[in-house]
């Protein structure tokens, strides 16, 4: 069980850094967990991922939701490329800048569709938005 998930977080590594560069790096993800199967990422929501009114902007929240969903989808597929082809968001309340921590889990698959949930929380774990992503292996 120790082989696999040291595994695990050699395989979780290697996506960080490839993901650096990416939107990932500019959004300013980083990886908190991967335990039983369900990731941990946390964003430092700073003043630039505020919309006008001072929350954290919608795009961000769906971004941190299609990001840990499809890492919970890569480590479950992870000699497959995978895409995202349906997120589903529902904001339920305001967050605000601080630490936000976004876990999501695998909850069905099949040969070519995966099925996940999300949630976002704030640092106190209020609930702000929650979702779920279908990804097709390609």
């Amino acid at each position: 069980m120790d082989e696999f998930k040291e595994q695990m977080n050699r395989r979780l590594q290697q996506l960080a850094a490839a993901a650096e560069p990416t939107f990932w790096g500019f959004l300013g993800c980083e990886f908190v967990s991967l335990e039983n199967q369900v990731v941990t990422i946390a964003l430092d929501a700073k003043r630039h991922h505020l919309n006008p009114i001072g929350i954290v902007h919608g795009g961000v929240l769906s971004s941190l939701l299609d990001n840990a969903m499809g890492i919970v989808v890569m480590m479950a597929r992870p000699e497959e490329k995978v895409v995202t082809t349906n997120l589903n968001v529902h904001f339920v309340s305001p967050l605000y800048e601080g630490r936000l921590f976004v876990t999501a889990e695998l909850i069905h698959q099949s040969r070519k569709m995966l099925t996940t949930q999300g949630r976002v929380v704030d640092q106190q774990g209020n609930l702000g938005t929650m979702g779920t992503g279908t990804f097709r292996v390609i």
